[in-house]
């Protein structure tokens, strides 16, 4: 059977959600949550602010009650974030249009931030069912409900983190603008427009200081920590993914076995490279 969660024609920001989520070593705890969503359990599916809640019917007469957040980004950090899109014209056009630019992380991943869950420690979910465990088969499906909601509204993704479509769309709106205002006082050969009482003056551009190859990969300073970002993987991928098969002289379902083993043996070394590299201190 084909799984619809995982089918190339996905919007790609609602495909990345379900890899990063997967990427997180919940893969068999979500295949029964897919089938969940698929067989439309989710009865409900609502937004309170960033908070989402939603109503799942599982095998007890009443829907279990789910709600899921993320962290969402302070005032100072979108604001941050929507200069940065409005510096890119491309941004601010499909943002306007309703469409998630391809390179969007890119803004984030620039201020420090990550629009995808960075690690399972982002995601806060709760479930009335008596499951202990977390993602249980109704929060999972949540999951991908909310994959399918971004692909038809990319802005609900920006609603977890803390802004609105109204209020990113009103504030791209603003700093275009005000760009275009100052453009507006400039002479029609481009250059800008001085006052009367303003003394102009003409300096040469400065000579480029000739580049020193012995030299060019030294670095003295101390590197900035905000400019350092470490980010999850993109994909569930592994170097396995890229080579192959392992030629084993074994027959097709003990070698499956041991691929499969050494793929979870990657994820895990992988997830664990990110969690050690965040809580290192400098």
């Amino acid at each position: 059977m084909t799984d619809s969660y995982s089918q190339p024609s996905r919007e790609w920001w609602a495909q990345r959600w379900i890899d990063v989520l997967e990427s997180f070593g919940w893969i068999r705890r979500l295949a029964r949550a897919r089938t969940y969503a698929r067989e439309g359990n989710v009865l409900s599916l609502e937004f309170e602010g960033a908070k989402v809640t939603a109503a799942v019917q599982g095998t007890a007469p009443e829907p279990y009650q789910v709600s899921l957040s993320l962290d969402p980004f302070s005032d100072e950090q979108w604001s941050y974030v929507v200069e940065s899109m409005a510096e890119r014209a491309i941004f601010s056009a499909k943002l306007l249009a309703g469409e998630m630019p391809q390179n969007i992380e890119d803004v984030f991943t620039a201020n420090g931030l990550s629009l995808f869950p960075f690690n399972k420690f982002d995601i806060h979910s709760r479930c009335s069912c008596p499951d202990p465990a977390n993602p249980c088969k109704h929060i999972g499906a949540v999951y991908y409900l909310l994959g399918d909601r971004f692909s038809e509204d990319p802005f609900v993704l920006f609603q977890l983190r803390g802004r609105t479509k109204e209020q990113i769309i009103a504030d791209l709106r603003q700093i275009r603008g005000a760009g275009d205002a100052i453009s507006a006082e400039r002479n029609s050969d481009g250059t800008a427009a001085p006052s009367s009482d303003q003394n102009v003056s003409v300096s040469k551009t400065p000579r480029p200081t000739p580049l020193n190859c012995d030299r060019f990969w030294e670095y003295q300073e101390q590197l900035e920590p905000s400019l350092i970002v470490i980010t999850p993987p993109p994909t569930s991928e592994t170097i396995l993914d890229v080579l192959g098969s392992i030629p084993l002289k074994a027959d097709a379902a003990e070698t499956q076995a041991v691929m499969e083993y050494f793929k979870a043996v990657y994820q895990v070394a992988s997830m664990k490279a990110v969690q050690t590299a965040m809580s290192t201190e400098s």
